[in-house]
């Protein structure tokens, strides 16, 4: 049995080929850089947050030792009633901030790893770009030499 010979790629079919690689390259490009600015905005938000929860922890962490102290001395109702509502409030300030940590700490490693790709897919279209000036360039047109002058 003859073996199969291969098909020889048509100019035409290699073109497009090329030209939907290079559209799918720039989608791509474009598709990263939305989804890190959006990320980023994410996590500057969930900064924002962690450090708002930080601050209220600490307020609520003194509001809770003062309250101790000021129940060993008089041992006041009012000031056990202060005492249970700081800490119920304290308690759900942590869960939040452990809630946010989590979600922050999701974010920035899928920020990570988008930021490398969009860093990959911007170097290739840095790359392609250069290479598509240097092939569109137009030809020199060579002067014909002139003719030696005639001795007279």
């Amino acid at each position: 049995m003859p073996k199969k010979s291969k098909k020889v790629v048509k100019s035409a079919a290699l073109e497009k080929s090329i030209d939907s690689a290079m559209a799918t390259l720039t989608a791509a490009n474009d598709n990263s850089a939305a989804a890190v600015a959006a990320l980023s905005k994410t996590a500057k938000k969930l900064t924002a947050e962690g450090k708002r929860l930080s601050k209220k922890r600490a307020t609520l962490s003194k509001r809770k030792k003062a309250a101790t102290a000021k129940l060993k001395k008089t041992g006041d109702a009012d000031v056990k009633k202060l005492l249970k509502a700081t800490e119920k409030e304290l308690n759900s300030v942590k869960k939040l901030a452990a809630k946010s940590s989590a979600t922050k700490s999701a974010n920035s490693a899928e920020l990570k790893g988008l930021k490398a790709q969009a860093k990959r897919a911007k170097a290739y279209m840095t790359v392609l770009a250069k290479a598509d000036k240097v092939l569109n360039k137009p030809k020199k047109k060579r002067r014909k030499k002139r003719a030696p002058k005639a001795a007279s």
